[in-house]
């Protein structure tokens, strides 16, 4: 992977982490790296489903990918958050 592939990551990775955790409702006690972590992970696991599936290639918008990482990415926030609130 080339730097720009990375810094594409990361910036895909904080939309996506912001994103899930707008659609999760309610205060999440999680910071903002952790957002991003979530993020670039539910990014990389959800190009991987929608690769896996088959929907990763479309033409224009890939919507259904980003979906994909979206829910990811709220389960991510919320499993973080779950386990930050134990602790």
């Amino acid at each position: 992977m080339e730097i720009s592939g990375l810094i594409t990551a990361i910036l895909i990775g904080i939309v996506i982490g912001v994103l899930g955790r707008l659609v999760l409702p309610g205060r999440q006690r999680i910071g903002v790296l952790w957002t991003i972590v979530v993020g670039i992970v539910a990014a990389l696991v959800g190009t991987a489903i929608a690769a896996g599936v088959g929907v990763a290639d479309t033409k224009g918008i890939d919507w259904i990918e980003l979906a994909i990482q979206v829910g990811l990415a709220v389960v991510g926030v919320a499993a973080l958050d779950r386990f930050k609130a134990r602790r």
